[in-house]
């Protein structure tokens, strides 16, 4: 059964306070907040809300916020569900408040020593079945705090000492420590004009050019790269390894996405350079 209006409301309006109080670092009951929203759904699950969050944590990246940890980007939601959550961020102070200090916020690489813990596996490529949404909906709201994360130069430059860090671990468990001793954070020694952050190197002394992109949210969370970095990940695809570090500052998890881009990523282009000739 379709969620109505004021069903799909009082669900947003629920998530957007967790968020709020997520970010600012309060804690708070899932479950208590379930079983309150309860009250003002029409007989809906537990696993029927739950897959609703889902879809609002999608909705939520589309308009260029974090979500909330633990509930799924589910991509394929309803035009409504992306109406009322354009409709309920506008004008909402403290959110907009919290949300740009959690990802404005200076970091620092964290003290972590077993490494081994570190890699996850990369979320799959989904096939995005949605309604047409209008665009201009969302970027009449969009403030892009997830862009804004992209460019917080502390968080970055930390994330790639961390790959630095954990590469040398890498290649020393293989036995390769002459290698890991050439191990090369070059978006400093050379410059961040190359497509990648890092160089290291494959056990069979290969380089690998590693970009590293670092969020301090989870790990289904949107990242930007640049033309440069996806022309390279085509040109050099035999080499090339973007790491994505999430949950930075909390316990640092990462993915690594080896070869071109966009046979792991959706690539939605955002800006076009303008010109005369």
């Amino acid at each position: 059964m379709d969620w109505s209006r004021e069903e799909v409301e009082a669900i947003v309006a629920d998530y957007l306070e967790m968020l709020t109080l997520e970010l600012a670092g309060q804690s708070y009951s899932k479950t208590l907040h379930r079983r309150r929203l309860q009250e003002k759904l029409n007989n809906r699950s537990d696993a029927s809300i739950e897959f609703k969050h889902g879809n609002i944590s999608a909705a939520m990246m589309d308009l260029g916020f974090p979500c909330i940890r633990g509930y799924k980007r589910r991509s394929n939601y309803q035009v409504l569900l992306a109406t009322v959550a354009a409709e309920q961020v506008r004008g909402k102070t403290v959110l907009d408040t919290v949300a740009l200090a959690a990802v404005e916020q200076p970091a620092l690489v964290p003290a972590l020593t077993d490494f081994a813990k570190v890699k996850s596996d990369a979320p799959k490529k989904e096939n995005r079945a949605t309604e047409a949404v209008n665009p201009l909906l969302f970027k009449a709201v969009k403030r892009d705090y997830l862009e804004r994360e992209a460019q917080n130069r502390s968080l970055g430059l930390a994330g790639e000492e961390f790959i630095v860090q954990f590469e040398h671990w890498r290649l020393t468990q293989l036995g390769l420590g002459r290698l890991a001793d050439k191990v090369n954070h070059v978006s400093q020694s050379k410059g961040d004009g190359l497509g990648y952050d890092v160089l290291s190197f494959d056990a069979d002394g290969k380089e690998r050019f590693i970009e590293v992109k670092t969020t301090s949210f989870g790990r289904d969370t949107p990242f930007f790269v640049s033309r440069g970095e996806l022309a390279l990940s085509h040109g050099a695809k035999d080499q090339f390894h973007l790491y994505r570090l999430f949950e930075f500052r909390k316990a640092p998890r990462l993915f690594d996405l080896s070869g071109s881009l966009d046979q792991h990523c959706v690539l939605d282009p955002m800006t076009y350079r303008a010109s005369f000739g």
